[in-house]
């Protein structure tokens, strides 16, 4: 878009800070790079610091300002200096996209309890844990605005996806209650469900391709096409422009209708 208002223009996010967990590929990457592209200072998080450093250099490539921090979502600890390093390097955070998370196939009657607690510590916990910490940093900012990652797996599951869909559902929850408590105080708070998007943890499945996979998941819903990384960075940028100002609370489901 050519337009300077409209919110996706390159400068836009001049002088924002943004911070981007799962950042080191797939939507979290794609999303880092749209808002460093527009001029935002990012942060990336992610488990591993070899994956991190070359998502790092391929945003400072770009000509986008970035700093990678090594973070487990599982852990207050790493949580909490995550957001204490994104404050202290560049003095405060406007936006986060809260987009790490783990999936699991299996069947609810094998699943371990430690396979379940990866899960939900990961997914809901690990959103908790970040919300906590960036709805402190906005509000002492004076607002700001978080997108958190759910699924079309809330609105719609499969008998082996018992903890992936009940972490996002919850997810859901916790984006709507965040939303209404902080909204007054200047931090939006929403919400996106992807469908099927091609991305390394997604096409990544036992027993199946890449390839048959994307063909299996393309046929699986009506408009008969996989999502990309970039068109879920675009609806995250548009989420946390100015002309979604008066949009909070609100879960944007975005599956080509599959879940309809």
């Amino acid at each position: 878009m050519s337009d300077a208002g409209d919110g996706q223009s390159p400068g836009h996010f001049e002088g924002k800070v943004v911070l981007v967990t799962g950042g080191a590929s797939g939507i979290g990457l794609a999303t880092a790079r749209a808002f460093a592209r527009r001029g935002a200072s990012v942060v990336v998080a992610g488990r591993t610091p070899e994956t991190l450093d070359r998502a790092a250099r391929t945003i400072g490539a770009e000509g986008g300002e970035v700093t990678a921090v090594p973070c487990d979502v599982r852990s207050e600890e790493q949580v909490d200096l995550l957001i204490a390093r994104t404050v202290s390097v560049y003095g405060g955070l406007d936006v986060a996209f809260n987009n790490a998370g783990v999936s699991l196939v299996g069947s609810l009657t094998t699943m371990t309890p430690a396979e379940w607690d990866d899960v939900i510590s990961t997914n809901l916990t690990g959103t908790y844990l970040l919300m906590r910490g960036e709805i402190g940093a906005m509000v002492g900012r004076g607002g700001g605005v978080i997108v958190n990652n759910a699924s079309n797996a809330a609105h719609m599951t499969l008998p082996t996806m018992a903890a992936y869909s009940a972490s996002k559902a919850a997810v859901l929850s916790l984006t709507r209650a965040a939303a209404k408590e902080f909204v007054a105080r200047g931090v939006r708070v929403n919400a996106i469900s992807p469908g099927p998007v091609d991305t390394p943890m997604w096409s990544t499945r036992p027993g199946e391709s890449r390839e048959d996979r994307h063909r299996r998941m393309a046929a699986a819903g009506p408009s008969g096409k996989v999502g990309t990384a970039e068109e879920i960075a675009e609806l995250v940028v548009w989420l946390a422009s100015p002309h979604a100002g008066y949009i909070a609370g609100h879960d944007l489901v975005v599956d080509g209708a599959m879940s309809s």
